[in-house]
């Protein structure tokens, strides 16, 4: 999976010297918490910058609220004063664990996604959290089972769950491998009419069983 495939395209942006309450209406009216900071270049348009909501609350003296009755009127504090300059970035080609992983890296909550320096979207946790949830199948169909079970480091868990799925006329809908806490192991989503035997013949096979998930009835 790709960054492109679940990013927010044409993200909303502003100018660094924009007012920091014209910023406030800006994300109000497009309910987002995130604005690019960009600026046009001789190439195009080029980031400079991403100002977060919680940016915009700070630039507010503390009895103010930002969102209130006064949005929109200007303060005297430019964008550029508030937001973050050093940004981490992506592509659209930049495999979606590795977003992941910058974001936990970097402690943040997005990351502008670029093409040849131009901005093109953002992918933010949110984006991420529903990919995964997507790519495990959090919301199984009936006659689905998730079997989560140890293998050996380097041991073929694909061809394991094929195998005994194949056995048991189960269709394999997805496998993935982790090591959590010095254990390796295959989590295995499989769907068909008995999902109980091929669950049993994973113990038979000498692999020991972590978790069983089926969606209620």
């Amino acid at each position: 999976m790709l960054v492109g495939m679940w990013m927010t395209r044409d993200p909303v942006a502003v100018s660094p010297d924009d007012d920091v309450a014209e910023v406030a209406l800006v994300m109000s009216r497009h309910q987002v918490r995130r604005v690019l900071v960009t600026r046009p270049g001789a190439l195009g348009v080029r980031l400079v910058g991403i100002a977060s909501v919680g940016d915009v609350a700070r630039a507010f003296p503390p009895d103010v609220n930002p969102l209130g009755a006064s949005l929109g009127q200007p303060i005297g504090r430019t964008v550029a004063e508030v937001m973050s300059a050093d940004v981490e970035t992506v592509t659209p080609e930049t495999p979606i664990e590795d977003a992941a992983r910058r974001l936990r890296e970097r402690k943040i909550g997005a990351l502008p996604v670029l093409r040849a320096h131009v901005p093109v979207g953002i992918i933010t946790e949110s984006d991420i959290f529903q990919a995964f949830l997507e790519v495990i199948g959090a919301e199984h169909a009936r006659g689905t089972v998730r079997v989560t079970f140890d293998v050996s480091a380097g041991e073929d868990a694909v061809r394991i769950a094929v195998d005994l799925a194949r056995q048991h006329g189960l269709r394999i809908a997805s496998v993935l491998t982790m090591t959590h806490e010095g254990r390796h192991l295959a989590v295995v989503r499989a769907t068909g009419v008995r999902t109980e035997p091929f669950v049993d013949a994973i113990w038979r096979s000498g692999h020991r069983v972590v978790s069983v998930q089926q969606p209620a009835a």
